[in-house]
Order: C-alpha cells, then structure tokens, then sequence
C-alpha cells in the first residue's frame, strides 16, 4: 500500500470511508473517527504544535499504516493480529452498538498499534524524546471527544439515559476516555523500544493476547450491561450510510 505521508493516510481513510457508505458496510465507523484524529494532527503539525512535525508525520503514517495493512490483511481472506480480527467480524453483525464498534478499533488501535508505531519510529534513538509530542495528541483527542459524545447521542439517544458515555458504568467502556488507553499506549511503547528487534514478533503477539482479552468485553460485556445495551440497540439509527455521516 503506497501510502507515504499524512495526506496518503487521508486519502486511504476517505476511501474506505466512501466505499463503506456505498456498500454500506459497518467497516466505516472506526475510518470516520479515525479520519477526524488525523486531520486534526495534520492541523497541529501546519501549525507547529508539535516539537518535532516531520517525526509526527512518520509516527502518523508508521500508525494508520498498521490500521490500513490489517483491514487489507482481513479483506483478502488473511489474518491480522487477534484483536484486529475481532474488531473486523463484529462489522458483520447487527448487534453491537455503534460506540461498541468504535470502542473495538480504539482498543486495537491505540492499546497495540500506538506503541508498537512509536518504537518503530524512534528506532535506534532514545523514545523519550518522543514524550513531548505523544502527550499533545492527547490534547487533540480531548478537544474531540465531547463532538464524538454528542454523534453517538444522536446516533443512540438511549446512551446518555443508561450512562454508557460517563465512564462510570463498565471499566472497559470507559476506554473511550482515550487519555487512558494512551498513558496505557505509552507503557507499551517503551516496553518495545526496550526490546531487540528480533524479538517484536513475540512481543507482539503476547501484546495482541492482551489487547484481545479487552475486546472480547467490549463485544460481549457482562449480564449486568446486557438489557442496557439491548434497550440501547432498539433506538439506535438503523442506516449505515447515515451512521457513518454522523461520524464525519
């Protein structure tokens, strides 16, 4: 996949994006938001918000990239990393909500593939030097949420009735306060740029064991959020194409 720069990474999510409105197809949820997270870092980038922007332009592309191969992995009958498998088939069923389905892609996306990218990008120099700009996308991720919080409210009214938006009903839920996953994101990191090379592929398939075990309570949480999210789910937007608007 020929994608180079930030604005590659752009034009690969539009894609998706489209294709998924035309089809439609669920695979569009996570490609939206993830899309609103990428224009704004180009944002940060144009306006030197970043201590390094050349850098976090190869953090960004070395990170979608991992995305991008997945979803290419899984379409042409291959497996990506457990988790990412998990994330892919629950866009063929009906049943998970739409916050479920961003919730699945955040958690591969962040609690895998932002480490593993920021190693990969600070390769053979000292990761902390990264610290500084890592933590400022922290800052653009919180100037989102409270957007993506009121789309999901129009996506799902019953949401913010049953609390599945406070962080305070279910721990994994509560993930979608992204600081979070990314303070987790950062152990990570470093537990790679650690680590010899030769040993990544151990690495990370015991960190997609990981990972995985968070997804399958976000797709299958327990009784006590069952009835919640199936109420949830009864007043939910039924259009995809629509869904995946919202989401823009």
């Amino acid at each position: 996949m020929s994608v180079h720069t930030i604005d590659d990474v752009i034009r690969e999510l539009t894609q998706i994006i489209d294709t998924a409105k035309d089809q439609p197809s669920r695979l569009g949820y996570f490609p939206a938001l993830y899309r609103k997270v990428t224009l704004a870092v180009k944002k940060g980038i144009e306006a030197g918000d970043f201590e390094d922007g050349p850098r976090m332009e190869r953090l960004d592309v070395i990170f979608a990239k991992r995305y991008l191969d997945a979803l290419t992995l899984a379409k042409t009958g291959q497996e990506p990393t457990e988790s990412w498998q998990i994330a892919f088939k629950a866009t063929k069923s009906k049943k998970p909500l739409v916050l479920q389905h961003l919730l699945l892609g955040i958690n591969t996306h962040i609690n895998l593939d932002l480490g593993i990218a920021a190693a990969e990008t600070m390769q053979g120099q000292d990761i902390q030097l990264l610290k500084n700009d890592f933590d400022k996308i922290n800052q653009i991720l919180s100037s989102l949420i409270d957007g993506v919080t009121k789309e999901l409210e129009e996506i799902s009214p019953m949401l913010k009735r049953f609390g599945l938006l406070s962080g305070k009903v279910d721990d994994y839920l509560a993930r979608f306060g992204v600081e979070i996953a990314r303070e987790y994101a950062w152990s990570v990191a470093l537990k790679f740029a650690r680590s010899a090379r030769s040993e990544w592929p151990t690495r990370i398939n015991e960190q997609d064991a990981e990972v995985y075990s968070f997804a399958k309570k976000i797709r299958r949480p327990g009784r006590s959020l069952r009835f919640a999210l199936f109420l949830v789910r009864m007043t939910e937007r039924r259009s995809i194409k629509r869904i995946i608007e919202i989401l823009e």
